[in-house]
């Protein structure tokens, strides 16, 4: 088994480091590629040193069996060719091929056989949000049909890359220094505040990612559910948070949601507000699991429940569902075909 991480050098790609090791996928051999600027960094991987190989358009995947790739859209579809045409399965955390008719769109806790079905050998990981909150979802759905999603996200700096994470914490020393302030990663200022945008608007009024939240759910889910979201950016450094409001066919109780999340796969529940327990981003941060607490009934909607989850953006909202894809892969033999 010889994999390959494309982008390594990244917060992600740093974190696919983390889970192979830590997971201790079954690979033979390891190589790194990069761009220009981080081309000869070196990162050590279960003991061993490997240095970061220039991207190039050759055939440096040619015996390459999955290629987890994390260096943004363009460079993404610039080489997904030189990475598939030998058979290497590209599993991809960028938004290029989400979309698209002939990409599965994957979380395994929720489709994990649709990463079979890949007439380009490409895989794409959702967008984190979408993943956490299908994670969530799923095990409710299997009680009842989701008709309609209300959410509010509240995505950590992590979400712009570890560029944005130093951002932060140097907007914050710079604030008790009382010197200017750095903002070149996010529209405003984000220590000591929130901001109603991620991603550039779209016609609707709606942003990108908003607009990722309604189309990648359907796609994930098989699902003509209809999603509403509002994403904002706070000043938590890492770990994603989400308000949901579910409206599904026939009520689900509080107690028949909690049993469901509690047995359901990358789920940890985490409810007992009378002894203040419920999850945050300082607690869930750097964990795999989702973690849902607040569950209760919707006042507004006599079919709808409402809960609160958390959980690492890097981890489940990236790397590790990547990883868990390729899991699924190795052990249904789906990788060559």
């Amino acid at each position: 088994m010889k994999v390959a991480i494309v982008g390594a050098s990244g917060a992600v790609g740093q974190e696919f480091l983390r889970v192979l090791e830590e997971r201790d996928f079954p690979l033979d051999e390891l190589v790194l590629f990069g761009s220009q600027r981080s081309a000869g960094n070196k990162y050590t991987f279960k003991g061993k040193e490997y240095e970061v190989k220039l991207l190039q358009h050759n055939d440096d995947f040619k015996d390459v069996d999955i290629a987890f790739t994390s260096a943004g859209a363009g460079v993404s579809k610039e080489f997904a060719e030189d990475i598939t045409r030998h058979g290497a399965v590209m599993i991809d955390n960028s938004s290029a091929f989400r979309m698209d008719e002939d990409v599965p769109l994957v979380v395994p806790e929720c489709n994990a056989a649709d990463a079979l079905d890949r007439p380009r050998g490409i895989i794409a990981n959702p967008n984190c949000t979408t993943i956490m909150m299908v994670v969530a979802l799923q095990p409710l759905e299997n009680i009842s049909h989701i008709k309609r999603i209300h959410i509010a996200s509240y995505q950590s700096a992590s979400g712009a890359g570890a560029a944005a994470m130093d951002e932060l914490q140097q907007q914050y020393a710079e604030i008790m220094e009382d010197k200017p302030v750095t903002v070149k990663k996010f529209p405003h200022q984000l220590a000591y505040n929130v901001i109603p945008q991620i991603d550039v608007f779209q016609p609707n009024g709606y942003t990108k990612e908003e607009m990722k939240m309604f189309n990648e759910t359907r796609k994930i889910m098989h699902s003509d559910v209809k999603c509403s979201a509002m994403c904002v950016r706070v000043s938590s450094l890492r770990a994603h948070s989400e308000s949901v409001w579910i409206e599904t066919e026939r009520p689900i109780t509080v107690e028949e949601a909690q049993a469901a999340l509690a047995a359901a796969p990358g789920v940890t529940l985490r409810d007992d507000p009378s002894n203040l327990v419920y999850p945050m981003p300082l607690e869930t941060a750097g964990t795999d699991d989702i973690y849902v607490g607040r569950v209760r009934k919707d006042l507004a909607d006599e079919n709808g429940l409402t809960f609160w989850l958390s959980g690492d953006q890097i981890r489940k909202g990236a790397a590790l569902n990547a990883v868990q894809i390729a899991e699924y892969l190795v052990k249904v033999n789906g990788i060559r075909r």
